[in-house]
Parts: C-alpha cells; structure tokens; sequence
C-alpha cells in the first residue's frame, strides 16, 4: 500500500473514531497492547471477536418483556392520583426498605429510623375522614397494603397494626375526644399503636369468650389477663385491649398507655415468620384503667368485629403482595438463571410453573379490587372478608411454595428474597382468622346453619 493510502485510510479512520470514548477506554485498558494482541489474530479469530462484541443478548433474550404482577393491567382502573401514590409508595418500598429487610430478618429486630421516613408518604389512616388522615378509599389502603407487602410482609404488618387495626379502633369505636387526642398524632407516626386481642389460650376463636377480664371498681376499670402475638407492643405508646366485663359478660375496648402500671410486655422471640414484626406477650395485672381510656363506644363483641371486618380486606390484600413480591423475584431469577446454556424461563416446566403462579396471583388480584369497590360502596360483610382471606391466603401459599420450587437451592438463600416470603406467607394464613373460622363464617352466610360450637 503506498504512502498516500496510509495516509488517506489514518485520516478517514480518524474521522470515524470518538475520541472521547477512546479516552475512556484507554483509562481502562492499554490501547497499544490490545492493538497489538488485535493484530496477531487471524480472520476466522477476528470475525468471531467482532460477533461476540455486536452481540448484546443471548439468545432467547431480545425484547424480553417487563417483570409485572399485573398481567390484567389493573392498576389502569386507578386514577392519576391513585396512581401517583401507589408508585409513592413503590419506589419508597424499593429504596428505603428492600436494601435493610434481611439484615433486619436475620437480626429479628425493627428498623426503627423507617418510622420517620414513613411520615413523609402520608399515606397512614388512608380511608379515615379528619384528623389529618388522607379519606380515600377503602381500595386505595388495599392498594397500599399490597405495595408494603410486595417488598416486605413484616413492614406491612406493622403497617396494617398502627394504620388499621389500631387506628380503626379508636375511629370506629372512640368518642370524639379519643379521637383527637390520638389519631392526628397516629396519623404523623408520633405515636404508634398495638391491638391485643389474641390469647394464650384464644386465637381466632375469641368470639366464644375472652379470659382477659376488666371490672369497673367505682373509680377505674381494673385489666386482668395475658395477651398473645401482639404485634408492635413492645413499643407501641398505645395498645387496644379487648377484655370481658364481669359485670356485664360483654366485650370491652380500652386504651392502655404503655407507661399504665400492671401493664408488661414481654417480646416473642425465636419466630421463623415476619421476624421483624416485634410480637409480644402481654401481661395485664390488676391494670387500672380510667374511664376517659374506656373505648366509648365498644360495648359488645360485634364492636370489635367491625374493626375486624374493616381490616381483614387489608389482610387479603397483604396476601396478595406477599405472592406477588414471590411472584417477581421467582420470574426475575428464571430469566438470569442459566441451564445448558440457556435462561431456565425458557424450559417448558418452569414456564408452567409461572403460569401457574401468575394465575392465582392474578385470581387473588381481581379478587381483592373487587372486595374494595364493595367496602367503598358500604356493601362488606363479615362473609365477603371472609371468603377472601380464605381464598387469598391459600393461593398465597401455592404462589411462595412454587416460587421457592423454580428457583432450585437458591430459594431458601434470604438474598433472592422468596425464602423471606415462603416464612412470612405462614403468618399470614394465621392471623386474623384461621381458615377454618372465615370458612365457617362464610359457610354460614351461604347455608343459613352455624356450624359453630356453641
């Protein structure tokens, strides 16, 4: 070649190099000795290096479609405002939680620097009116339940206790002046509350008597009695105790401050679900309460129920995130796990395992919006709760077991995240009614004949 081509051929190739990149890729490799190493290949070496550098995919990758639980596109039925909350509500999940959850599950202790990040969604008390709460509806808390629980079950646990369970107690069952002194400080996580219902010796069946006993001494209501599972209550400020009047045989609410004397908690430990929950024994003895702390309108169990049925829909739509979350970490492994050289969401066996997964979780997700228009619409009864806690909490268990199925050994690793929901996914199915209680209720709505024991 003569001199002059050289010369021509070094300018046209110049013209068509970025320096700039050529920089930066001299920073991180010596150009002259790749140069060098470039000129001793032969063309057959050549033509392979530059079909491997042209590749950007494997095959069977190209425009592989988005990681989303929600294959019937539900969240369009949202408005632009729902919708703005509910992925609020994502990205804070995914950044502020998703990072520390595990250590903390290991650790079984609460990341107690999230309740102050928490304030800033305003999304605590979501379909409360007044005292500061946002009065949305109903869907939008199960919307928010399952964006909690989509990341961690224990965070949407603690969550649903303060916001729901709590809250809902002194909102449905408080007097005005309850009400204003608790749920606007609630509300911005000043406080934080409890809800101690279950029993050593009663779970779901605490319709049937409560062994916790209050009597009223002419002065104050003395509180007799242990409390189990309660979650929050080692440092909840408030705890709502449900107890049985001697007097009278009916079921009461009270506030008890944690700082009442005959009040004691005493922490769970050695859990193997929703490790960060912090779950308590309490123990009441001869706890004296005044009659301004008495919950001014809980005077029966069907008081208590009500807050029950307003946040079992909560509960259903935890199970619903719960599998989702397992859902989407199972289906992001398959496409970056490799068998005989290939992505295993490319086996026919793992695809049907997805299918089948996307399938509940989808059943479980039009379920529960349904569940929310009907609160929305003043429409709930015990019985529709019912039935989704028991259909969603059973779908939940199939979805997290598969989940773990598809991703071999490395599903009971805490790092890819399903072990965590296989474990937290038990809670669930338990708490807020077994199965067999919410099928008994929904089995007496549908035959007219209590299958109860009296």
């Amino acid at each position: 070649m003569s001199l002059f081509k050289k010369v021509r051929n070094t300018i046209n190739l110049l013209k068509s190099v970025d320096m700039d990149q050529l920089a930066r890729i001299n920073q991180k490799i010596d150009l002259a000795d790749a140069m060098k190493t470039l000129g001793n290949l032969d063309d057959r070496q050549l033509a392979g290096l530059m079909k491997m550098l042209k590749t950007k995919r494997k095959k069977g990758q190209h425009d592989l479609p988005p990681i989303d639980g929600d294959f019937y596109n539900l969240d369009l039925k949202l408005t632009e405002k729902q919708r703005e909350i509910q992925l609020k509500v994502r990205n804070f999940m995914e950044d502020e939680i998703r990072p520390l959850v595990n250590e903390y599950w290991k650790k079984d202790q609460f990341p107690f620097e999230v309740i102050e990040k928490f304030r800033d969604l305003n999304i605590v008390g979501v379909p409360y009116e007044g005292y500061g709460c946002p009065n949305l509806p109903f869907l939008m808390e199960g919307i928010v339940a399952q964006e909690i629980a989509r990341v961690d079950v224990s965070i949407s646990t603690f969550f649903g206790v303060h916001s729901g369970l709590a809250m809902g107690s002194i909102y449905l069952c408080g007097s005005e002046e309850q009400k204003q002194e608790w749920l606007p400080k609630m509300q911005k996580m000043e406080k934080i509350g409890a809800f101690g219902l279950t029993e050593p010796n009663v779970g779901s069946g605490v319709a049937g008597g409560l062994e916790t006993t209050c009597k009223f001494d002419g002065e104050n209501w003395v509180l007799n009695g242990q409390k189990k599972w309660i979650g929050n209550a080692t440092f909840a400020d408030v705890t709502i105790i449900w107890a049985r009047d001697l007097d009278s045989n009916q079921v009461k609410g009270f506030l008890v401050r944690k700082e009442n004397p005959g009040f004691k908690t005493e922490k769970i430990k050695d859990k193997m679900a929703l490790r960060i929950v912090q779950n308590a024994i309490i123990t009441l003895t001869d706890c004296k309460i005044p009659e301004s702390d008495r919950l001014q309108n809980a005077n029966s169990f069907k008081d208590t129920a009500n807050v029950l049925r307003m946040t079992r829909a909560g509960v259903a739509w935890q199970a619903v995130g719960c599998a989702r979350g397992a859902y989407e970490s199972a289906l992001k492994y398959t496409k970056k796990r490799e068998q005989f050289g290939r992505p295993i969401a490319s086996f026919q066996l793992i695809q049907n395992h997805l299918v089948e997964m996307l399938s509940n979780l989808t059943s479980m997700q039009t379920l529960c919006f349904r569940l929310s228009e009907m609160q929305d619409q003043d429409m709930l009864k015990d019985e529709h709760a019912s039935l989704a806690k028991v259909y969603c909490s059973m779908r939940m268990r199939d979805v997290v077991s598969q989940a773990r199925e598809v991703m071999g050994g490395n599903g009971i690793l805490l790092e890819y995240d399903v072990a965590r929901f296989v474990a937290d996914a038990e809670a669930i199915y338990s708490y807020e009614g077994t199965k067999e209680i919410n099928s008994l209720i929904v089995g007496r709505a549908i035959t007219g004949y209590s299958a109860f024991v009296s």
